[in-house]
Formats: C-alpha cells, sequence, structure tokens
C-alpha cells in the first residue's frame, strides 16, 4: 500500500490565489507539487480549509475549528503514515486575542489529538509541525486586524512545541514569500519552494 500522508492546514494549503480571488490548480498547490516531487509510492491526502484555526470556534465563520474535525479526518483516512499540520496564521485574528504562545499550545492540542487517535495510523505516529509564513504587513484586512506581529513569533513557539512532543520541525519563512495583494497568503513559486522542503522531511522519516 502506498504511504498515506495528510496534510492539514488552512487557506495556504487549500492553495488561495489572491491574484485570482480562487483556487491555485492542483499543478501549482504545494500538495501538488508534493505528490509530484514524491512520486508514486505516496498518496498526498490535502486537508485545507480557508479560515480554519487549531482550536479556537471563530464566532462569525461555521465549522473552522481544526480540533474537532481532527479525529474524524484522520479515522476517514487511515491508515496514516504521516500527518502535516500548518495552522496558526487564522489563530493570529485579532479577535481571538491570542499571544503567540497560546496559538502554540493550541498547536499541542492538535498533537496530542492526533497521536491518541491510534486507529487512524498504521505504526508509530509521526507528525511535521509547520510554522506558517508570517503575515507581511501590520494590519493586512478587517477580517484579520492587527495580527502581523504575533504571527513573526510563531516559529519559535512551534519549534518548542516540536520538540516537548517528539515531532518534526519546519519553518517555512525562510523559504516562502507572501503576495503582494493580502500580505498573508504564499504566492505561487512560494508553492514550489515549500513543497520542496516537505519533500525532503518526509523522504527521510516515511
Amino acid at each position: 500500500m502506498k504511504k498515506r500522508i495528510v496534510c492539514y492546514g488552512d487557506s495556504n494549503t487549500w492553495g488561495y490565489d489572491a491574484i485570482t480571488n480562487g483556487r491555485f490548480s492542483d499543478e501549482v498547490r504545494w500538495t501538488g507539487k508534493l505528490q509530484k516531487k514524491l512520486g508514486t509510492e505516496y498518496t498526498i491526502i490535502e486537508e485545507g480549509l480557508c479560515g480554519r484555526t487549531a482550536v479556537f470556534e471563530d464566532p462569525l465563520n461555521e465549522g473552522l475549528n481544526g480540533l474537532p474535525y481532527l479525529y474524524p479526518c484522520l479515522m476517514s483516512h487511515g491508515p496514516i503514515d504521516y500527518l502535516v499540520i500548518m495552522l496558526g496564521t487564522n489563530d493570529c485574528k485579532e479577535r481571538f486575542s491570542a499571544t503567540p504562545k497560546n496559538i502554540a499550545d493550541g498547536i499541542k492540542r492538535l498533537i496530542m489529538k492526533a497521536k491518541h487517535t491510534e486507529d487512524a495510523w498504521r505504526d508509530t505516529p509521526k507528525i511535521l509541525v509547520v510554522a506558517p509564513a508570517p503575515i507581511e504587513q501590520s494590519h493586512v484586512a478587517g477580517e484579520m486586524g492587527i495580527c502581523a506581529d504575533k504571527s513573526k513569533e510563531l516559529a519559535v513557539e512551534y519549534q518548542i512545541c516540536a520538540k516537548q512532543y517528539g515531532c518534526d520541525f519546519l519553518d517555512a519563512a525562510p523559504f516562502v514569500k507572501m503576495n503582494e495583494i493580502d500580505f498573508m497568503h504564499l504566492d505561487a513559486k512560494s508553492h514550489e519552494r515549500l513543497a520542496e522542503q516537505i519533500a525532503q522531511v518526509i523522504r527521510k522519516k516515511v
């Protein structure tokens, strides 16, 4: 059976294109790029949802809390060999009033739930925590509010979290660039670069 990789994220995993206000094609999205790079021995399962948070219930939008959906997600896609989590950008929204440490603690809850969903795994749970690249403008939109500064502090907190719970870690910031329209979604070329970095980790681990 092919090695099954679940990619659990938000609009940057879904593939939001700020230029068209639509979705990048399969060939452009980092998940599609990852599939091509890893080849036929792997199945890449794309689980991106625009607006998804790690743990926060959004009072304005339904179904965006990533915590309660994680169990059915993993169980429906099992047996799983590896889980990639890239969340936290939406947790930076001003209306959630969360600190970078709060957001990292949300990632910890996802890790713990994933590890305890034992029936979904083929073998020992293996998880990659990806710190999303920071938002590049201090006040991006009414939807987000003032949130860029805290987004820049996530990588440090995520690395601590990943080490504590025995997960792999990748900071996306050195490899990607946000588009120049909304400053919080990856541009097309960054999907390629992110896919290559994640592929390198997966090849070593799975």
